[in-house]
């Protein structure tokens, strides 16, 4: 169902000039296909659609450029959670344990996060160093990597 509802979605905004969520929606029920505007957000934001002026002030949505890298930034992001086994801080240190082998990736994923409180990563096999600006940022990104997982 979500296939076919964002596979629809391209077919519609490579065809039209579709300005707002709430068009879009209108033209998938036009299609049998039902929604919600919140299911649609987030289909637009998975298929990291953009808004691009067409002239007049107007916009419409349509399929960035980027996808491409971005697509390969989500396929990191998967790795470094499927990949980790334990995460720690001491001080300002961060230690990642992860399946062997795998410590190269997650560092690969975090430098593409773009995280601004990382100072800079190193990977071993299966550990990897993370050095953060300060103890309390190196706390905060322990535990929001323990919710991730």
């Amino acid at each position: 169902m979500k296939n076919n509802r964002q596979s629809k979605i391209l077919e519609i905004i490579s065809a039209e000039n579709i300005e707002t969520q709430e068009q879009l929606l209108s033209r998938l029920q036009d299609y049998g296909i039902t929604s919600t505007q919140a299911t649609i957000s987030r289909d637009i934001k998975q298929m990291h659609l953009i808004k691009e002026p067409v002239g007049h002030g107007v916009y419409k949505y349509a399929v960035s450029g980027n996808r491409t890298k971005l697509n390969f930034a989500e396929k990191l992001r998967t790795i470094f959670r499927e990949s980790i086994t334990s995460v720690e801080s001491a001080q300002n240190i961060v230690v990642v344990k992860t399946m062997p082998g795998l410590a190269s990736a997650a560092c690969a994923a975090l430098d593409d996060m773009g995280i601004t409180y990382m100072v800079g990563s190193l990977a071993g096999d299966d550990t990897a160093f993370l050095v953060m600006r300060d103890t309390d940022s190196a706390k905060d990104f322990c535990q929001e990597i323990r919710e991730m997982l």
